[in-house]
């Protein structure tokens, strides 16, 4: 699955230049480093000065349930690339009720994660990355999908206009669902 999209975006070197291309495909093994990194991108989006370094942060057992041992019934993802470098990832996992992540709805709902990285956000990545995995969970006969969003965190107005509702609320982050039947 591919779409091409131009755009305008900023590199790591603070210079514009012209997105060319933009590429979405399933997650591989040798994408994983890349999803801790959106992982660790996704919990501490605030980017202030006292984030834990990234193997501190994705050890804690809170971050560390939504990677580890990948690859188990249920997980699925996929990666956007613009102009073939990694740009953002959504993954999907099922939980537990005995080990669950922050948007656990029950065994049968995958909670979805997602991150673009920082020099990639606000030209529509994200969007593309959630509605090409709603369209393939859809297809794989998933009814339901949670997630799990801070409250202040813009991309809750992202989630609101991909059809997610709000389902509970605790601790300044709100848990969300979106129907698929």
């Amino acid at each position: 699955m591919g779409r091409r999209v131009h755009a305008e975006v900023s590199g790591s070197d603070g210079r514009r230049r012209v997105m060319t291309s933009l590429s979405i495909a399933s997650l591989e093994d040798d994408d994983l480093t890349f999803v801790h990194e959106m992982l660790y991108e996704a919990a501490f989006w605030r980017r202030a000065a006292n984030r834990p370094p990234l193997d501190t942060a994705l050890n804690s057992p809170d971050l560390a349930l939504y990677v580890r041992d990948w690859g188990r019934r249920g997980d699925g993802g996929l990666i956007a690339r613009v102009d073939d470098l990694r740009a953002g990832a959504v993954w999907v996992r099922r939980f537990h009720a005995d080990e669950h992540g922050y948007g656990y709805v029950d065994e049968r709902t995958p909670e979805v994660c997602i991150a673009v990285a920082a020099e990639h956000r606000g030209h529509g990545i994200g969007r593309c990355l959630v509605a090409a995995m709603l369209a393939q969970l859809r297809l794989q006969g998933t009814h339901q999908v949670s997630l799990s969003v801070e409250i202040d965190n813009p991309a809750r107005l992202l989630y609101e206009s991909l059809g997610f509702t709000p389902l509970t609320t605790s601790e300044g982050a709100v848990t969300m669902v979106r129907n698929l039947a």
